[in-house]
């Protein structure tokens, strides 16, 4: 273990967070695996999947600007323990509505929608509050260290929630609800110099400072949206129910198999990140990684068995875990911490974009053209729009290092 790592363990602030995030992350996967899985199992509906990330996405989009304004007047550790407090309290409606029989279509939408604005408040607070509790000079490490543990909890959410829905989608529901309320008990004892923001009214003018920002400085801007529209297109996350059921003829543990499989590449990425931290060529590395995770997303649209559909998954991971570093390390040297909140909000809404409105994306074109168009067309998008984005931002791709 290298002198730095061994210095962003014993941080006790730092290491606190990285378990609520864990936890806190472990049973949102969960909960997405449940409700997917749920949602099919009423509806036998593409277009009814592609809606539960829609219903997350607009009231999400709605409310993360003037999220991200909260985020930089109050304190960020209490604005997480809220949210994985609510994400609770979701899941234990979900419960007793199996126990009552009240499950319905309708109540698994109007729960997304809630998920969606907990979501809202939750990424920029996290986000924001990262660079506070360690060193600038330990700040990548910190970011591929956090990376690991989410992409475990990723892989251990899915699988877990895959195992448990075979005693019912409420065994789910009730263990998504435990460990959020132990994230939030964690997220409360972190503590750090938390400083109100100084004077400055709340108004949509602050609230869009972010998007200003994020607008004039172009390595930012082809970063962040780079990011979105490749996800958007390439993201098969929306169709793996159906891929489960329909052409692998598997079960809710093969679901939750190919759910994990994309985090196994990003976690043995993001390994290999802590330790090798990037230090040149991170510009042609991020379109590198962009272009094979669209060739990946090709692969597992092409593919009729498992094994395969778990590798180019795995790869699909590992090659997005090189974006998310290089995204949010940049993001954050480049940003003053007053601006963190607003910024990240804006963060938020690009990877909104790029998640719920590319499952949402993704089912739309499946109940047309079908699953495997659908996933096929999305990853030749994607490398279309790393070729594209190469030419309309070259300053992000000769980029050198992570601090300009």
């Amino acid at each position: 273990m290298t002198p730095e790592l061994r210095q962003l363990l014993g941080n006790q602030p730092f290491t606190r967070f990285l378990l609520a995030r864990f936890f806190g992350l472990t049973a949102s996967q969960m909960l997405m695996v449940a409700l997917a899985w749920h949602m099919y199992d009423l509806t036998r509906s593409a277009w009814d999947l592609g809606l539960v990330g829609l219903f997350q996405f607009v009231p999400a989009l709605l409310v993360t600007l003037p999220a991200g304004q909260v985020v930089d007047r109050w304190h960020r550790g209490r604005i997480f323990s809220a949210c994985v407090l609510l994400q609770a309290l979701t899941a234990l409606v979900l419960v007793g509505a199996m126990g009552l029989g009240w499950d319905s279509r309708n109540l698994i939408l109007a729960l997304s929608v809630v998920l969606g604005v907990v979501r809202a408040f939750q990424m920029p607070a996290q986000q924001a509050l990262t660079p506070l509790l360690v060193p600038s000079s330990l700040l990548a490490r910190a970011v591929a260290l956090s990376s690991s543990a989410v992409q475990v909890s990723v892989i251990g959410g899915p699988a877990l929630g895959g195992v448990l829905y075979a005693a019912g989608a409420g065994a789910v529901y009730a263990t998504c609800s435990v460990l959020s309320l132990a994230a939030c008990a964690l997220a409360l004892r972190v503590h750090y110099a938390h400083q109100a923001a100084a004077g400055r009214a709340v108004s949509m003018r602050e609230a869009l400072a972010g998007l200003r920002f994020v607008w004039q400085r172009k390595v930012l801007l082809g970063a962040v949206s780079l990011d979105m529209f490749a996800v958007l297109l390439g993201g098969a996350v929306a169709l793996l129910p159906i891929y489960a059921r329909d052409i692998l003829h598997t079960g809710p543990e093969g679901l939750g198999l190919l759910r994990a499989a994309p985090a196994v590449g990003a976690l043995l990425m993001s390994l290999v990140l802590t330790r090798w931290p990037l230090q040149r060529h991170v510009g042609q590395l991020l379109f590198a990684a962009v272009a094979v995770f669209g060739l990946a997303t090709v692969a597992f649209g092409l593919s009729q068995q498992l094994w395969l559909s778990v590798l180019a998954l795995a790869v699909t991971g590992a090659a997005d875990n090189i974006s998310v570093v290089v995204r949010l390390t940049v993001m954050q040297l480049e940003t003053p911490d007053e601006m963190r909140g607003r910024v990240a909000a804006v963060n938020t809404i690009f990877i909104g974009a790029s998640n719920q409105l590319g499952e949402f994306e993704s089912g739309t074109v499946a109940a047309i053209w079908g699953p495997e168009v659908s996933a096929i067309s999305g990853g030749l998008g994607t490398v279309l729009v790393a070729l594209l984005w190469w030419r309309l931002f070259p300053t992000l791709a000769q980029r050198d290092r992570l601090r300009g």
